[in-house]
């Protein structure tokens, strides 16, 4: 049994880390605000230092952002407010920050909507909010609209999850369900101007799918809900609430359409995406010395299948100077089995298990936001000999995988990255690092 290949795990993991540090999102903030004689500029433009601006942070970076924002404007804040998952909230003077639950909502998602709408709603016409927008917001804020209750939600976001629904998917089916989603939020707040900073988490960066736009037009496909359910086989599965407001085809049972006038004052920057992480894991690969490949199109599809695609790719690669695959995007997991992991989890166990016995290849996946699926970890490492590590350590590989038991499998194997909570959420990244042709067992 083979020991890891320790320098190339100790690279990956730098650049993972470098990658990290280009969207962290307080850094994000600090890039885009800026206090100057007195004057706050964002991306250039003023904005009021009279007390009349006000600050609405939502989404797992909601507060590193937060805390970037409020260092920079001061006093100029009026009100201010943040909301995070649990477990990831920071200490903040001028702004609250609540925490509630994701991915599965419950009450704490409940009381969270109220208090942003009860902010959004306080604001005056001349008042600018700043909304710092990051992946988790449509989970967090997930509050039902009349006549779906938080329980049916909640069973219908674990049906959406244990199908292996995508971001699209997903949040289509929110926008029909949920008071924070497709635009909504705007419509609470009397500000003619709001400004949007994004840290974008899904493939494209389209704002519509961030955090089911809560300050974006909903898209103008009404049958986009009953056909996610559809693909997913979970139109007769989920509740009957819930299959009549996706069933509804009026264009408002969507969202805001595009034109209305709660849109008008809005403006969206994004300020950080898994490209961005992806051009500095590359800068900071090829300063190491190493060759690199950025593979396209982005990762997606089951977990599963992209660690098996990922292991292949490697193993065909004949480089002549140490070589990095790398990628971004995002994968689901179609839940078969009763076991616990995450997306990058189960990636890294279907690439172990496509890599067993070949010794010059190391993978990492992981997420950027530190967490994957409902465990305490970012995501794991694998190499060729992580399945005979696992059976030593007692653990069965292909069980685990067909169990979707990748957590127990690198608890017990010690492949878990964990990073804890890192500030940002863009996406996943996978990272393969494959030995020179002349340089490996």
């Amino acid at each position: 049994m083979s020991a890891p290949d320790e320098p190339a795990r100790a690279q990956l993991l730098a650049i993972f880390r470098e990658a990290l540090a280009a969207v962290d999102g307080a850094g994000a903030v600090r890039g885009a605000l800026r206090r100057e004689a007195g004057r706050l500029f964002l991306a250039g433009e003023v904005l009021p230092t009279d007390g009349r601006l006000r600050l609405l942070a939502l989404g797992k970076a909601a507060g590193p952002m937060a805390a970037a924002f409020e260092a920079i404007a001061g006093e100029a804040l009026v009100d201010g407010l943040a909301v995070t998952k649990h477990g990831h909230g920071v200490a903040l003077s001028r702004v609250r920050l609540i925490e509630a639950a994701h991915p599965v909502p419950d009450a704490s998602c409940v009381a969270a909507a109220a208090q942003v709408l009860r902010m959004l709603e306080a604001a005056l016409p001349d008042d600018v909010v700043c909304v710092l927008l990051s992946g988790g917001t449509s989970s967090l804020l997930a509050s039902p609209l009349p006549g779906v209750t938080t329980e049916e939600l909640a069973r219908t976001t674990q049906l959406l999850l244990e199908a292996g629904a995508d971001i699209a998917q997903t949040n289509a089916v929110r926008r029909r369900l949920t008071v924070a989603s497709g635009g909504r939020l705007a419509r609470h707040c009397a500000a003619r101007r709001i400004e949007v900073l994004v840290l974008s988490d899904v493939p494209g960066d389209t704002l519509e799918v961030i955090g089911s736009g809560p300050f974006t037009a909903a898209p103008t496909d009404t049958g986009d809900a009953r056909a996610a359910l559809c693909e997913l086989g979970l139109l007769d599965a989920v509740p009957a609430s819930v299959r009549a407001r996706c069933d509804a085809s009026q264009a408002g049972a969507v969202g805001v359409p595009v034109g209305d006038p709660a849109l008008r004052g809005v403006r969206h920057r994004i300020v950080g995406s898994n490209r961005v992480a992806l051009e500095a894991a590359r800068g900071a690969a090829v300063r190491m010395g190493l060759d690199v490949r950025l593979l396209s199109p982005p990762l997606a599809g089951e977990a599963r299948d992209a660690g098996a695609l990922l292991a292949r790719l490697a193993l065909r690669a004949r480089p002549p100077r140490p070589l990095l695959l790398l990628a971004g995007g995002e994968t689901h997991v179609s839940v078969r089995g009763s076991g616990r992991g995450g997306r990058n989890q189960e990636l890294a166990l279907a690439a172990a298990l496509a890599l067993e016995g070949r010794g010059h290849v190391t993978l990492l996946a992981a997420g950027t936001d530190g967490s994957d699926g409902p465990t305490q970890a970012a995501g794991a490492f694998a190499d060729g000999a992580s399945v005979a590590r696992g059976a030593a350590a007692g653990v069965d590989a292909r069980a685990a995988l067909a169990d979707n038991d990748s957590h127990a499998f690198f608890a017990a194997e010690g492949g878990l990255l964990r990073t804890g909570p890192t500030g940002t959420n863009v996406m996943d990244l996978a990272l393969v690092h494959v030995r020179s042709s002349s340089d490996r067992s």
